[in-house]
């Protein structure tokens, strides 16, 4: 079963109740798991770090400050998730977030891209021994070696995501090419985070054998933020769902093309056609493309047998639109 991420980010805009609406959206639109984002400003941000340029409305670390949740209210969230019968999963970035998921009891980990090269607290999920994902939107090839090789020293549940970090990201600067390289490389799972606006990118990669999709999800694409003008409103992403769940059937279903032609027998004999007269011929008549051709049924001879019998003399008067066997022509032993 493919796994689809629901990417809330801070959508929520640091309210519960906004988040319990958001856990509810993505189990109606077919999501496996709801992400979230676990931020403690002080412990990850300088008061004065740049703003992203996809979002300068707000400086980060008020942001960040006013859409943070304290560990009750991500007991209240992940309980939420429980009810609704989906995974919780929030990505830490820092040390003290992944204390403070450990407090939650999370059973797995999603490593946002920006903290690859942040090994210090790779070495801390690892320690977990959690199923984990990573995303390597930003990172060099050597980055995200060092990255899963923190992880593979512990455990190798691990799945590596490929991402652009891009908002949105533009079809041509997707990577499915890194997928194939990605498995290659590290003979791991492998997934796609997809920030296109589309679920195109998503379904191309599930053929491609990934077994993780995250795509962002929002009520709206003109709210507040820095996510949801990048993200999938809950119509789009049911379709993606969808998608996914119906490209999965098809990829592990396995036709047997002769059983196949075999089910298909009474259709066969509908649609084909059958060597038939389209003239009244009289008996001694030498048969050609004017008096004899093909046509529904395919119960008679079959029409790849046509030339079979141009050039034979008939042996008996055939009625117009009569089917034609090879007892109907002379020198029959020689066909």
């Amino acid at each position: 079963m493919i796994k689809i991420i629901a990417e809330i980010g801070l959508i929520h805009e640091g309210s519960i109740g906004n988040a319990k609406k958001l856990v509810e959206l993505a189990k109606h639109c077919g999501a496996t798991i709801v992400k979230f984002q676990t931020h403690l400003p002080k412990h990850e941000t300088l008061p004065n770090a740049p703003e992203p340029p996809y979002f300068k409305d707000e400086k980060r670390f008020e942001y960040f400050t006013r859409t943070s949740f304290d560990l009750p209210q991500w007991q209240i969230i992940k309980n939420h998730c429980h009810s609704n019968d989906i995974q919780f999963m929030s990505s830490p970035f820092s040390n003290a977030a992944v204390e403070l998921l450990e407090k939650l009891n999370v059973t797995s980990y999603k490593i946002p891209s920006g903290e690859i090269t942040n090994i210090p607290m790779l070495k801390l999920i690892a320690e977990t021994g959690k199923p984990t994902i990573i995303s390597s939107g930003m990172s060099t090839w050597e980055e995200l070696d060092e990255a899963v090789n923190v992880f593979l020293k512990k455990h190798s549940n691990l799945t590596v995501m490929q991402c652009t970090s891009e908002y949105p990201c533009h079809y041509e600067n997707i990577g499915l090419n890194i997928l194939n390289q990605i498995k290659e490389r590290y003979k791991l799972p492998f997934g796609l985070s997809d920030h296109s606006l589309t679920p195109y990118a998503s379904f191309a990669a599930v053929t491609l054998g990934a077994t993780v999709i995250e795509k962002h999800l929002t009520f709206h694409r003109g709210m507040y933020g820095s996510d949801p003008k990048h993200s999938m409103e809950p119509y789009e992403f049911k379709v993606l769902c969808e998608g996914i769940n119906a490209i999965t059937a098809m990829l592990n279903s396995n036709v047997d093309k002769m059983e196949q032609a075999r089910k298909l027998q009474i259709m066969k004999d509908i649609f084909e056609k059958s060597i038939v007269s389209i003239a009244d011929i009289p008996k001694g008549t030498i048969l050609s493309s004017e008096n004899i051709g093909v046509k529904k049924p395919g119960i008679g001879i079959k029409a790849k047998f046509f030339d079979d019998f141009i050039g034979k003399r008939t042996n008996k008067n055939i009625a117009n639109n009569s089917f034609l066997t090879y007892k109907d022509i002379e020198h029959e032993n020689n066909l």
